[in-house]
């Protein structure tokens, strides 16, 4: 009879190679991933002529982009429950059918209001791809080759919406805003249907009921929470709900949706199973996303308005400028996590972690006269700061999750990730329009007080990033989390 210790080596034996059915399966989720996160921010750069092309207010048009990231927090929490119930296959023609149907509408509205539903039915279908995407590769992935794959993810995750100011300043630079909707679509339709031909089911559907009071609470918690956020982050003066309600009404539902949770998840009826939170590498992982993802996506919202408000450049510009960056952390993240799979996260976490806090804190020293190598090197500097640590953090936290639990923890994952960008956006703008009003009151030009509160900012988050320095040194391989559990 052969050992336990032999037959888990002839295990990894078979196991080295992907098939070339699950290459196939990875690829088309891959690129249907890419195309739904970059509508996240494909819009930043189109809102101004869109206020003036259908006649609406600056605090109108922001729902564009608040109402896309509400729906994803709000349907993501769902997705694990989705993802027990229904077979890869019919979650995967729902996501994408869905997606598709949304730009169609986005591209053919007449009016604001056929365009906010249009954003909000893609982003519900973007909301059950990315977690479907990193449910498959664990699924399918062996552990030793999950990093390459996940540096792949990464590409989706940080790269698509580093570059969709770009496409979208180029868009517009020569078409109408429509046109960022029907280029979209094609490549949408033609993912669809390869979809439908090539995706297989890969994994076991159970007949689990749904939890609607859980379903109502999520969408209270983090629909409450992110719109709270994001309100902070813009137009909250013009608002006639207090920022502070949302936010209120959005942590206390979080409380009671955390505790019916912890009820429900001993006889597996919980909607979002919270015991992934058990392995600290998951935990430890998790809270260096929230900081690396409010870096990003509040250098996303800072640069661009630092560009155009103090360095006086346009839309296209501006995009260009910002490319180098997103291309950078792209070709980065895929050597990045082949390089994980060998020397696993530490040794990139941590020195990953150092450049992203080093690049904020160059940031502070940006200026109406600094020279555009400058801005281009120091964006180009977050970027692969970034690209070293969003693939191992992904790699090593979910992979710290049991199998049983692989969809709950991409669930978790997605999830905090919409609420880490959230609350990076509003700490950004925060800190800078508070810190630029009251410069202005105290009699500075509008480019100083603009300068003022952008320098102020990038300070705030150079402070932030120093927490995920500290918590690079507590990273640990996953395997010994799950020896530990």
């Amino acid at each position: 009879m052969q050992s336990p210790q032999l037959e888990d080596q002839a295990d990894v034996g078979r196991e080295a190679d992907l098939e070339p059915g699950s290459k196939v399966l990875i690829g088309v989720l891959v690129v249907a991933a890419f195309v739904m996160i970059l509508n996240e921010t494909i819009m930043s750069v189109a809102l101004p002529p869109l206020m003036v092309d259908l006649d609406i207010t600056a605090s109108t048009a922001q729902w564009l982009t608040t109402g896309f990231m509400l729906t994803m927090a709000v349907v993501i929490p769902i997705t694990g429950y989705l993802f027990e119930r229904f077979t890869l296959r019919q979650v995967f023609i729902a996501s994408m059918g869905v997606f598709s149907l949304g730009t169609l509408l986005a591209a053919s509205a007449p009016g604001f209001e056929l365009l906010l539903a249009g954003r909000v039915t893609q982003a519900a279908g973007t909301a059950i791809m990315l977690p479907l995407l990193m449910t498959t590769v664990l699924r399918v992935v062996p552990a030793h080759k999950r990093g390459g794959m996940m540096g792949i993810i990464s590409i989706v995750i940080s790269v698509a919406p580093a570059i969709g100011p770009t496409i979208s300043g180029i868009i517009l630079d020569a078409l109408d805003w429509r046109w960022m909707f029907w280029i979209v679509l094609p490549i949408a339709l033609i993912a669809f249907a390869i979809g439908v031909v090539l995706v297989k089911n890969v994994t076991e559907t159970k007949k689990v009921p749904l939890d609607v009071v859980s379903v109502i609470l999520s969408v209270f918690a983090f629909g409450g929470i992110v719109y709270g956020l994001s309100s902070i982050g813009h137009s909250a003066e013009e608002s006639s709900i207090p920022v502070w309600v949302p936010l209120v009404v959005g942590v206390a539902a979080l409380a009671v949706f955390v505790m019916r949770q912890l009820s429900r998840q001993k006889d597996g009826r919980a909607l979002l199973d919270m015991r992934p939170f058990g392995y600290p590498v998951f935990s430890i992982g998790l809270s260096m996303v929230v900081v690396s993802m409010m870096a990003l996506f509040g250098a996303l919202i800072l640069l661009p308005l630092y560009l155009q408000n103090v360095r006086g450049l346009d839309t296209l510009e501006t995009g260009l400028l910002l490319l180098p960056g997103g291309l950078a952390m792209g070709l980065l993240s895929p050597f990045v996590g082949r390089i994980y799979d060998r020397i696993g996260a530490r040794p990139l976490v941590i020195p990953g972690a150092a450049v992203v806090s080093a690049s904020l804190w160059l940031m502070t020293l940006l200026d109406a006269e600094s020279s555009t190598p400058m801005i281009v090197c120091v964006h180009v500097m977050l970027m692969l700061g970034l690209a070293s640590v969003m693939t191992p953090l992904m790699t090593s936290s979910l992979g710290a999750v049991p199998a049983e639990l692989y969809s709950h923890g991409s669930a978790i994952f997605n999830t905090v990730q919409q609420l880490a960008g959230a609350a990076g956006t509003a700490l950004f703008i925060t800190v800078m329009t508070v810190t630029a009003t009251s410069a202005a009151s105290d009699g500075a030009s509008e480019l100083a007080a603009n300068q003022d509160g952008i320098h102020m900012a990038f300070l705030c988050g150079g402070v932030v990033s120093l927490l995920a320095v500290v918590a690079a040194f507590f990273i640990r391989k996953p395997d010994a989390a799950l020896t530990e559990a």
